[in-house]
C-alpha cells in the first residue's frame, strides 16, 4: 500500500518563494482534493513533486514508501510509480500515442508487455474514454482538442496504473460529456485501491463525479484548512475570502 508523505515542503521560483511549508499524507485508495484561489501554488505543488527542474525546493522532504523522492530525477519517479496529469498536456510531434504508451509501459513494468496482449489494453481502455481507436496512430496530442488531450492523460493513467496520481486542474477546459467520461476513467483506477490520488481543482464540479475523500483548502502556499466533501460544498457556496488572510 502506497503513502506518499510530504513534510515542511519550501519551494523557489527564481527566489521567491511559492510554497511555505506544505504538510501532506496521501495513502493509496485515498483521493485529497486540493482547492484555493489563483495563484495559491496549488500547481507548484504538483510540478515539484514530478520533477520539474523550474521550482526549487529550499527545505522540506518528501517520501514514497519511506523512499527520498526528492532525490530521484525525473523518471525515476515516473518508475516509481509517480504520475502527472498536466493541466496543459504537451504535443510531442513525430511520437504516436500507441509507441508512446507502450514505451512508458516498458519503462514502468520493466519489460515490453505482449503486443497483442497490449494491442488488447489499449484497445479496451480507449474505449472505456469512448476514444476513436484511430487516435492510436496520431502524434501524441498533436492537433488534439483540449478534451482529447485530457482523456489522453486519463488512458495513460488507466493503462500505467501509478502509485500515486497527481490530477493538476484535469477538469479545466472540459464540456459536460467529456468531464464524465474522464472521471469515470478516474474512478476506475480509484477502484483498484492501489493508487492514491492527488487531485487539484478550482471547482466542485469534478467533486461531483469524483468524491474525496479529504479536501484541503490550499492558500499562500500552504494547507490552510482541511475537512471532508462538505468543505468543498462550502467554499462553493462562500469562496475563499474567509482564508485569504490566514496564510502568511
Amino acid at each position: 500500500m502506497a503513502t506518499l508523505e510530504i513534510r515542511d515542503l519550501h519551494v523557489s521560483v527564481e527566489d521567491k518563494q511559492i510554497l511555505a511549508g506544505v504538510n501532506l499524507t496521501i495513502k493509496a485508495g485515498e483521493t485529497h482534493a486540493i482547492m484555493g484561489p489563483n495563484g495559491s501554488g496549488k500547481s507548484t505543488l504538483a510540478y515539484s513533486l514530478a520533477g520539474h527542474p523550474k521550482y526549487t525546493i529550499t527545505s522540506g522532504t518528501v517520501t514514497l514508501d519511506g523512499e527520498d523522492v526528492l532525490a530521484m530525477s525525473v523518471d525515476e519517479r515516473a518508475r516509481a510509480g509517480m504520475f502527472l496529469a498536466m493541466q496543459y498536456p504537451v504535443e510531442v510531434p513525430g511520437v504516436t500515442v500507441s509507441n508512446f504508451l507502450r514505451s512508458a509501459a516498458t519503462a514502468i513494468r520493466g519489460e515490453a508487455p505482449a503486443l497483442r496482449h497490449w494491442v488488447k489494453e489499449q484497445k479496451a481502455a480507449m474505449a472505456a474514454l469512448e476514444m476513436d481507436p484511430a487516435f492510436a496512430t496520431r502524434n501524441v496530442n498533436e492537433g488534439f482538442s483540449g478534451g482529447e488531450k485530457k482523456r489522453h492523460e486519463i488512458l495513460q493513467l488507466e493503462l500505467l496504473k501509478p502509485r500515486i496520481a497527481i490530477l493538476d486542474e484535469t477538469d479545466s477546459g472540459l464540456d459536460v460529456d467529456a468531464l464524465r467520461v474522464v472521471s469515470e476513467g478516474v474512478n476506475r483506477v480509484r477502484a483498484s485501491g492501489e493508487t492514491g490520488t492527488l487531485l487539484i481543482t478550482h471547482y466542485t464540479r469534478i467533486l461531483r463525479y469524483i468524491e474525496p475523500d479529504f479536501v484541503h483548502v490550499f492558500v499562500k502556499g500552504r494547507i490552510v484548512d482541511e475537512g471532508g466533501k462538505e468543505l468543498a460544498d462550502e467554499l462553493e457556496a462562500n469562496g475563499y475570502e474567509k482564508y485569504v488572510g490566514v496564510a502568511v
